[in-house]
């Protein structure tokens, strides 16, 4: 699947603009993105990141990466996904990057998907959904999660017993058994769960165009 990617991050180049802040999102997708990038780089005025892992690779190429505070509105916000449904909805966070790409999409006019044909899918789910979550509410957010739900969440590991910790300093859970027919209300009820920083489902902010990999890339 490395040339579908390399072929969608290359693809998603067309819509970057003369003058423009990139948004940046987080992946191995991205990562063909942001090589992209790297050749027009004295076209843009800079990025926002949403990663550690993505300002790395963005300053190695010499990109100048900003701060979404100082940049204000952006024109572009281009990032994978991890599952793609027919009406763009997402699920995302493999990563553990959610928090930090639903800030930069909600601050984009346009958001750009790229991702390679296997992440397209009919129901959101079958790849576990991520929530970020306060260190100190993991267990009780659990709960809540199986009460709403009836899903099993499970406590993202790392290399150490405190698991997965994102560059906000969260916890991640990971709920296994979803079939999401209703992405935009699910979204808003696990929001509202307290000690949920953020969902990685992107259903009221969809994507606005998603390419997927191959020879040529589909738009739709």
């Amino acid at each position: 699947m490395s040339e579908a990617k390399r072929l969608a991050g290359e693809k998603a180049i067309d819509y970057v603009e003369d003058g423009m802040i990139v948004g940046v999102g987080t992946g191995s997708t991205v990562a063909y993105f942001i090589d992209a990038l790297a050749r027009i780089q004295h076209r843009i005025r800079g990025t926002v990141s949403s990663s550690e892992q993505s300002t790395q690779r963005l300053r190695a190429h010499g990109i100048e990466v900003l701060d979404l505070n100082s940049t204000g509105p952006l024109s572009l916000y281009v990032d994978g996904a991890d599952e793609c449904d027919p009406k763009k909805c997402l699920i995302k966070g493999g990563g553990a990057a959610l928090t930090r790409e639903k800030i930069i999409a909600e601050a984009s006019e346009k958001f750009i998907c790229i991702i390679d044909p296997a992440k397209r899918v009919d129901v959101l789910g079958r790849f576990p959904l991520p929530v970020e979550v306060i260190p100190m509410a993991r267990s009780l957010v659990a709960r809540r999660i199986v009460a709403l739900t009836g899903a099993q969440p499970v406590w993202r590991q790392g290399a150490d017993e405190r698991g997965v910790v994102t560059d906000n300093g969260n916890a991640i859970l990971d709920i296994h058994g979803l079939a999401i027919t209703d992405p935009v209300a699910l979204e808003a009820a696990l929001n509202q769960i307290p000690g949920v920083v953020s969902v990685g489902l992107f259903a009221r902010r969809a994507a606005d165009v998603v390419i997927v990999g191959g020879e040529p890339p589909q738009v739709f």
